[in-house]
Order: C-alpha cells, then sequence, then structure tokens
C-alpha cells in the first residue's frame, strides 16, 4: 500500500495568500491546511480512527468538565501565526478563552494540547513535519500520538528545562497520563470496540 508521507497539494495554483486560503475554505465540502501559501488535502478517516477519538473525546469530556480546559473535535481550526500553519487536529484541548487568529475569527490559536490519532497515511508527517511546526506553539504542553492500528500512544511533553520527552504506552493495562491537566485515561478505555 502506498503511503503518503505528507497531505496532497489541492487546488491548481501554487501560491495563495491566508485571505484566499480561509475564503475556499468557507466554501469547501472537505477541510484542507495551509502552509507557506500551498493547501493540501487532508485525508479521510477510518471507522477504527474515529471509534478511537469518540473514546478519547468523550473520555476527554467527562474528565474536564468544570476544569476551565475544554476538548474540540476536528473542526476546530489551528493556526501557528509562527510559521503560518492552518490546520485541524483530530481532538485540542485549550484551556481558558479562546484566542482567535489574528487572521480569522473562527480560527484558534494557543492550544494547550493536540492530540493526533495516527493513520498509515499520515504517521510520518504527524511524527514529523507537523510536531515541528506545532513545536512553534507557545502554549503547547504535550503532544499526544495515538496509533489507530497497534495498542501504541507516544505522549510528547514539554519537560522543566523546556525540551521535549516521549513517554510511550503500549499495554491496554496502561493509563495514559495527562500531568498538564493532572488527569489520566485508561488505554482499555481508548481502545475500546477497536478489536485491538
Amino acid at each position: 500500500m502506498h503511503e503518503v508521507r505528507e497531505p496532497a497539494l489541492a487546488y491548481g495554483k501554487k501560491k495563495f495568500t491566508v485571505e484566499e486560503y480561509l475564503q475556499l475554505e468557507k466554501d469547501a465540502v472537505e477541510k484542507h491546511e495551509f502552509y507557506e501559501g500551498e493547501i493540501f488535502d487532508m485525508s479521510g478517516a477510518s471507522l477504527r480512527h474515529n471509534k478511537i477519538f469518540s473514546n478519547l473525546f468523550i473520555g476527554l469530556g467527562n474528565l474536564l468538565k468544570g476544569s476551565g480546559c475544554t476538548p474540540y473535535g476536528s473542526d476546530m481550526r489551528i493556526n501557528i501565526p509562527e510559521n503560518s500553519l492552518f490546520t485541524y487536529p483530530d481532538i485540542t484541548i485549550i484551556c481558558g478563552d479562546i484566542i482567535t487568529s489574528p487572521e480569522d475569527n473562527d480560527t484558534a490559536i494557543q492550544p494547550t494540547i493536540i492530540i493526533e490519532i495516527l493513520s498509515p497515511s499520515t504517521r510520518e508527517y504527524d511524527r514529523g513535519g507537523k510536531f515541528k511546526l506545532y513545536r512553534d506553539i507557545q502554549t503547547l504542553k504535550e503532544y499526544i500520538l495515538v496509533d489507530a492500528e497497534s495498542i501504541n500512544i507516544e505522549a510528547f511533553r514539554l519537560n522543566q528545562q523546556n525540551h521535549w520527552e516521549l513517554e510511550e504506552y503500549k499495554s491496554v493495562s496502561d493509563n495514559l497520563r495527562i500531568p498538564s491537566l493532572n488527569i489520566l485515561l485508561s488505554l482499555t478505555d481508548i481502545y475500546e470496540d477497536t478489536k485491538l
């Protein structure tokens, strides 16, 4: 099976302004990422990906009630002004008020946590190029990658020296720690009904 390392280029024109991108997104049926003047198609999600998303989203929503932090699904567009990326993470957690992009009132900046559910077509991009761009977010404390093909979660966290550290979870008996929110999510719950 052919693996796409990055999202495929969309539309015919080579370079777009942010304004052109945002206008195209308003009319688009499917979502697209924007980076340095280029617009990229985003891949669709498998049934297992969607099940993991639902499990995570419901679990996070329940644990975060009344905390001042809120999980948002992949319809929440995020902009990173420092590097121009506009993207739609699988789950974004924002603590406090939503700060919007100077470019667009429907686009948030300053997330606290980003969670991506890996698929074969986006695995390398989410781990490499996209994580490099996400590291420009000043408010980002944790970046969590949840594998949809096996029981495997990689949680990257900023340590006290402001360096990213990795903690991996590979057993259904593990609990995913999200220290910046002071919560635990069991992998049994995250992978429930996925046949993994």
